[in-house]
């Protein structure tokens, strides 16, 4: 049986293809920046011209699917589209132009499901992991080890909401970035007391920027190789601080980088730093797994 599994995130679409007879070989895999919060996220809007783009790239991931006999499809829309005035009318739009249904996903669903799908990639073992998944509208943080979920939360702090927000000049200014940091210490203070309380012993970082910030690591000359990535704090750190002086040409040309990345890459750098040096983590295990993958194994949550 082969599923098609589209992520509509509030920067990036995702379209996953997997033959589930033949234990999820992966059979197409892409993703889009389709920028869906552009110009409307702070205002929790869709703008006309995103709604085109959205249309156009589901189009395409529609005709892909048809391609690959898929039996399933299974759509999901996140903050983008959860927190819009004109959600109604972009469902209704998608259903009508291009024949999909989509299930918006509430946030408290998003991060259970991002869960289920790092859980596929990464081993927990007895000491708990805090998951940090940063996306353009929300970021998702899950408390759990090996044996149970203690605490998750969706918070609308996604990067394209940091960037309209703080991120003006290029490269951001010492200022921004102060003020940033400051405005996020003190959003994600639960965070930080819920890491206190359960004993968090390391992040874990899913997919996206992340994966990102891995591929920039283990491009610099003499890196180690690792079958299952863990990007150390003084790596990251190193990273981080580049990132911070360079302006966007600059920080396209840092080998690993990818365009669709080289925006948001800044405000998510300061958010993992932030929960890097409160919750004082060592080190991030890299999962290339994410919310897709939870819907791959997992299907749509059950709602009462």
């Amino acid at each position: 049986m082969r599923v098609g599994i589209i992520d509509i995130g509030t920067n990036t679409f995702h379209l996953l293809i997997a033959d589930r007879a033949r234990d999820m070989k992966i059979l197409h895999k892409e993703k889009v920046a389709v920028r869906l919060g552009k110009g409307g996220i702070s205002n929790n809007v869709i703008q006309p011209d995103a709604m085109e783009r959205a249309v156009v790239t589901l189009t395409d991931f529609a005709q892909k699917m048809k391609n690959e006999v898929v039996d399933e499809i299974i759509v999901s829309a996140t903050s983008a589209v959860r927190n819009a005035g004109n959600q109604q009318e972009f469902v209704d739009l998608i259903k009508e132009k291009v024949g999909l249904e989509i299930r918006v996903l509430s946030g408290e669903e998003e991060a259970a499901l991002i869960h289920k799908g790092v859980s596929e990639y990464i081993d927990f073992g007895e000491e708990t992991g805090l998951i940090m998944d940063i996306g353009g509208g929300s970021i998702e943080f899950i408390l759990a080890n090996k044996s149970e979920v203690k605490w998750l939360k969706s918070y609308e702090l996604g990067g394209q909401r940091l960037i309209d927000q703080f991120h003006h000049t290029d490269p951001i200014s010492n200022d921004e970035k102060d003020k940033l940091t400051s405005y996020l210490v003190e959003n994600l203070g639960e965070v930080i007391s819920q890491c206190k309380k359960h004993k968090a012993a390391y992040l874990i970082g899913s997919s996206g920027s992340f994966d990102t910030l891995w591929d920039i690591h283990a491009r610099i000359p003499g890196a180690r190789p690792m079958q299952k990535p863990i990007l150390y704090k003084d790596y990251f750190e190193e990273i981080h601080e580049e990132l911070m002086v360079l302006n966007r040409e600059e920080r396209l040309a840092i080998p690993g980088m990818i365009p669709m990345r080289v925006d948001m890459i800044v405000s998510a750098s300061v958010a993992i730093k932030v929960i890097m040096d409160h919750c004082h983590f060592d080190q991030i295990k890299v999962s290339p797994f994410a919310l897709k993958e939870g819907l791959l194994y997992h299907g749509l949550p059950k709602r009462k």
